[in-house]
């Protein structure tokens, strides 16, 4: 408990300190026009934050697949328990752009950051507006950069996978972009959902093999989303022992 105090303390302490210089610098870059490329301020503001924080939290991060994380206009979707698979996952993969829910893009000078750095903020209560989102999103892509997504919506509180939503799938289907499924394991340890308690630990990302996206129809989102759910799936039981849903 004395640990994961210290850790919490320190996390929290960190976050406080590195986020306004990080975010000002990311607003004047944008508010100036500087180009959103590989090696820009938009592509590793959001790596090194991460980082800095999952190093105060004390934790450590193994790669698998690490062939499958490399290249360009992919998108990522995982399963999400904890905001540390948000952490872990910016800090491990370049010029990838989140999509997240709108609420955070209202948050004091890290809503504005976020957006000067092409994420995406999604409204799935309004049909519309999910809508325009998947759009940008597409464009994003077009532009070179990745997309990461969590298709469970919200973090839940164990492993066991929940359904996914289809946005993450009619996305890949609009801009003809592969699928690289991201089993996460060990997020729960660090901060479940729910617990204000950080503990150091061990996260593992597992990069699966590409689904290719291209040729299908608006019908193969459903068939996309199982199989990347299934992927996933099934890299959790044969690894961690989690129980692959029905």
């Amino acid at each position: 408990m004395i640990i994961a105090l210290v850790r919490t303390v320190l996390t929290f302490f960190t976050i406080l300190v590195i986020t306004p210089p990080i975010t000002a610098w990311v607003i004047v870059a944008g508010l100036l026009g500087v180009r959103d490329r590989p090696g820009s301020v938009f592509d590793w503001a959001p790596r090194v934050w991460s980082r800095l924080v999952l190093r105060a939290a004390g934790v450590r991060v193994v790669i698998h697949g690490d062939e499958h994380r490399r290249g360009s206009r992919h998108i990522f979707v995982g399963n999400h328990v904890s905001w540390f698979d948000v952490f872990s996952m910016a800090a491990h993969l370049r010029w990838c752009k989140f999509v997240a829910k709108a609420e955070l893009f209202r948050i004091p000078m890290f809503g504005p950051a976020m957006r000067h750095a092409g994420m995406i903020s999604i409204d799935r209560a309004n049909q519309g507006r999910a809508r325009a989102s998947i759009n940008q999103a597409a464009a994003t892509i077009a532009d070179g950069a990745s997309v990461i997504l969590f298709p469970e919506g919200t973090r839940g509180h164990s492993y066991a996978l929940r359904s996914f939503k289809k946005g993450a799938f009619v996305l890949a289907i609009e801009a003809d972009a592969p699928i690289i499924p991201v089993a996460i394991h060990g997020t729960i340890h660090v901060q479940p959902k729910g617990s204000f308690l950080i503990r150091p630990g061990c996260i593992h990302l597992h990069f699966l093999p590409p689904i290719p996206a291209d040729h299908r129809s608006f019908e193969d989102r459903d068939v996309l989303a199982r199989e990347a759910r299934a992927r996933i799936a099934e890299c959790l039981e044969r690894e961690y022992g989690v129980p692959r849903p029905a």
